[in-house]
């Protein structure tokens, strides 16, 4: 199996020696940093379906503390990130719309787990997108994105506020930074490695 480079020969062949490829989501809500967390992470020239911002669509889009934003996702953002010569991660970057949400509830089927990107500006707005993958069972990893001139608040406080189980691995992150989201990154696959690892209840006969 194996991918074809890009028009511009930025592609990266898959290599033959890869045994297993593992699905996984980054979600979150509008203008949280989904793409650029992607663009950041893919060894490949990443997929996306993103669209010019109309003024119709004002209406449904919320802009308020978000400057600079022109374009929005309308499907997903598609990247691969090879961890070893056996193992390969695909990352599905979600729309965070309220108007997509069917469609990332699509995307959930084979993935292993979804690392949730919060911003402090908007913490409010991840209990939808959190709730969604509780209701898929989806397990997840928070990472806050770290935005200029965002408020600061202690990760304790952060997981007060989103009110997540001690279990949930919550870290910080910055979208832009290849090192910051490996780690973030990391901290999911840790979590699922964990929960992997946990022994499962006895079968009732």
């Amino acid at each position: 199996m194996g991918s074809a480079p890009s028009s511009d020969g930025s592609g990266v062949h898959l290599r033959r020696t890869v045994q297993t490829a593992a699905k996984l989501l980054v979600v979150g809500h509008f203008a949280v940093g989904k793409t650029t967390y992607v663009r950041t992470l893919s060894e490949i020239r990443p997929l996306h379906t993103e669209e010019v911002m109309t003024q119709a669509g004002a209406v449904v889009d919320d802009l308020a503390g978000v400057s600079g934003k022109t374009t929005t996702t309308v499907a997903m953002d598609f990247g691969r990130l090879t961890l070893s010569d056996t193992l390969v991660l695909y990352l599905f970057g979600t729309p965070g719309q309220q108007r997509f949400t069917s469609l990332w509830r699509d995307m959930t089927r084979g993935a292993l787990g979804a690392l949730v990107l919060a911003d402090t500006r908007h913490l409010g707005d991840s209990f939808e997108v959190m709730g969604v993958l509780e209701e898929m069972d989806l397990p997840y990893a928070v990472a806050v994105n770290q935005f200029e001139g965002a408020p600061a608040f202690a990760l304790e406080e952060v997981r007060d506020a989103l009110d997540l189980l001690p279990g949930t691995p919550l870290v910080r992150c910055d979208a832009r930074d290849r090192v910051s989201s490996t780690h973030a990154l990391i901290s999911l696959v840790e979590h699922l490695q964990s929960r992997r690892a946990e022994p499962r209840p006895l079968e009732q006969a």
